[in-house]
């Protein structure tokens, strides 16, 4: 097939790219290159199954042309990485919510199929006791006041949702949502916050790993692998259509878990540090306690196991920098 993907440079569209290219499809990138990098899909310049289009999914008449020639597309163009949207809130949003609306558009003018790359962050700051059971698709969400600029990333990515359905339902147009959980592996860049990527950096130098918060909060990670194994194999079950489908790992670890095992793993003889939110992003920041899938859904629709445990996920991301 012919396949688009937006966000095809970024650290897990170029790790698509690479699989649908080994699959045997074409596949064409657009990247406006604000969080992508060239060095991400470099071992495809020569290939004469990948094309890179440099430019931003806001160009109507560019998608338009795109879109019309593909059979499949993958949005995965947004920004992301909670310093990104702390920093750039305008194009934040304006990426995340004009893109999807554009790219969903122009999709039900030619009835391509779409699957959206959603987030977990959608589910907001859900408290039960000491924090909430892993998550499930259809559970009620819980969004931070308008004021908390933290909460912006989440509530673009729900309307994301939200916009997608209603095309599927009202003008049948073939949608999947996938949410993602913690997506981490090489080529991940600790830029924008990406937690693992910055520990493992400041480990191999030597350089304090930071904590934000009391190190407390729990999170499930996600190799890269196993997430562009999912996707494509969503991609042809009809039963997926017009669903949100969790895509994640149950294997839940502490931030400061983590932040010892990657000091272990890396012999590093880095001190941790813990800072306060409020040093880090400003007053009111908001985190969420617990953030783990229930990934029920995603195992009926395609039979799908992680195949990757924390240890060898940490030690991937160890690998890529040294």
């Amino acid at each position: 097939m012919k396949i688009l993907i937006t966000g095809g440079a970024g650290f897990i569209g170029s790790h698509l790219a690479d699989r649908l290219i080994a699959d045997g499809h074409d596949v064409t990138a657009v990247d406006d290159l604000s969080t992508g990098s060239i060095k991400n899909i470099s071992q495809h310049q020569q290939n004469s199954r990948f094309k890179l289009v440099v430019d931003t999914i806001l160009n109507a008449v560019l998608m338009d042309e795109m879109i019309a020639q593909c059979d499949q597309i993958y949005h995965l163009a947004a920004a992301v990485g909670v310093k990104l949207i702390m920093n750039r809130p305008v194009e934040t949003l304006e990426t995340n919510v004009k893109g999807t609306e554009m790219v969903l558009s122009i999709a039900n003018k030619y009835k391509k199929k779409v699957l959206i790359a959603s987030t977990s962050e959608v589910y907001g700051k859900i408290m039960n006791g000491n924090g909430p059971p892993p998550l499930r698709e259809d559970m009620d969400r819980l969004m931070g006041a308008t004021t908390k600029r933290r909460w912006a990333y989440a509530c673009s990515k729900a309307f994301d949702e939200f916009l997608a359905l209603a095309y599927y339902e009202k003008k049948k147009l073939p949608v999947i949502i996938a949410r993602l959980f913690n997506t981490v592996g090489p080529r991940q860049t600790g830029q924008y916050g990406m937690v693992l990527p910055n520990f493992v950096q400041k480990a191999l130098i030597g350089k304090p790993i930071i904590i934000y918060g009391d190190g407390s909060q729990s999170r499930s990670f996600t190799h890269i692998a196993d997430v562009v194994e999912c996707l494509p194999r969503l991609m042809m079950v009809p039963a997926a259509v017009g669903q949100v489908i969790n895509v994640g790992n149950e294997e839940e670890v502490t931030i400061r878990d983590l932040a010892l095992m990657v000091k272990k793993m890396t012999a590093s003889g880095s001190e941790i540090e813990n800072i306060s939110y409020d040093r880090a992003y400003g007053p009111g920041f908001e985190d969420m306690q617990r953030r783990s899938p229930d990934i029920t859904k995603l195992r009926n629709l395609i039979a799908y196991e992680p195949q990757h445990d924390l240890q060898s996920i940490v030690q991937s991301v160890i690998d890529f920098y040294l």
